[in-house]
């Protein structure tokens, strides 16, 4: 499950998600994906359901390339949010997961929007 945004998935929608009210931050993750799934698309999809409950959390968008290079932006209100998101069992376990199976290689960048706008033909 996608929040807004672009996927891989024929069904997901094709828009990006609004701006938000400024400042907001915004979590990066960059990966190249190991061949096959090995329990990878339940993980995702129960992290999509988690991170919906943290307080602070605005949305995410994600894209992958037929060459398996992936992008998920995350956002969310605050640094106390992101800090919250990281905390959770769940999550930790896969991201360990994610080093020892799924991924070779990732980059995680988190910055503070201070500026945003956009465009949608109506």
């Amino acid at each position: 499950m996608t929040v807004g945004g672009m996927s891989d998935h024929a069904d997901a929608p094709v828009a990006p998600l609004p701006a938000f009210e400024l400042p907001y931050y915004v979590v990066v993750f960059t990966s190249v994906r190991t061949e096959g799934d090995r329990g990878y698309g339940a993980v995702a999809d129960r992290m999509d359901e988690l991170v919906t409950e943290i307080p602070g959390y605005l949305g995410h968008e994600s894209a992958r390339n037929p060459g398996g290079l992936g992008i998920t932006v995350g956002y969310f209100r605050d640094v106390a949010a992101i800090e919250e998101w990281r905390s959770v069992a769940a999550h930790r376990d896969a991201q360990k997961q994610g080093r020892d199976a799924w991924y070779e290689a990732y980059s995680v960048h988190v910055a503070k929007v201070e500026r945003s706008h956009g465009f949608a033909r109506v």
